[in-house]
């Protein structure tokens, strides 16, 4: 099963719609292969076709030179990015190892390893009670100012007196 979002069901169901009238174009000679990019036949596209016609959109389209196979690197990148869990992007690779998938198939955009450094600084600034961005204490009182020495009352002296009295029993 392969999760997907709503606009790229929707480019889909065009492209469906398309190959349904190439279909009645080719008449009975048309085999139904299942995929969902075919020939004009209805059979698989070749491998070799694929990259050829990809190829060509680069060199078309002034994009720098990259390979079939590294749209498969910048879907991993673009989806960590997008903050997908490592595990999730595994699955949608198809991977056995969560390690293949972190070694082989992602890179560290600069905007998610200052996400990241934003993140693990506030958290450890939550954990010590510190606002991030300032040297406030999150959390604390207003210091209280303390009684001159003459108005303070000495609790140890006044609970020793007050066990002597036995009022404590």
């Amino acid at each position: 099963m392969i999760a997907l979002d709503r606009t790229t069901i929707a480019a889909l169901r065009v492209h469906r719609s398309w190959q349904q009238a190439e279909v009645a174009a080719y008449g009975e000679e048309y085999r139904d292969s299942g995929y969902v990019y075919t020939n004009l036949n209805g059979g698989p596209v070749a491998p070799g076709r694929l990259t050829h016609v990809f190829q060509k959109l680069i060199a078309e389209h002034d994009v720098p030179p990259i390979r079939l196979h590294d749209l498969r690197h910048g879907a991993a990148t673009l989806a960590l990015a997008a903050g997908v869990q490592l595990k999730v992007v595994q699955e949608l690779l198809g991977h056995s190892s969560i390690v293949l998938t972190a070694d082989t198939y992602t890179s560290v955009l600069p905007e998610v390893a200052h996400t990241a450094a934003e993140k693990t600084a506030a958290y450890l600034l939550h954990a010590a009670g510190v606002v991030p961005g300032t040297t406030r204490r999150r959390g604390r009182a207003p210091a209280r100012r303390r009684r001159p020495a003459a108005n303070r009352i000495d609790r140890a002296r006044l609970a020793s007196s007050y066990s002597r009295t036995g009022r404590d029993r």
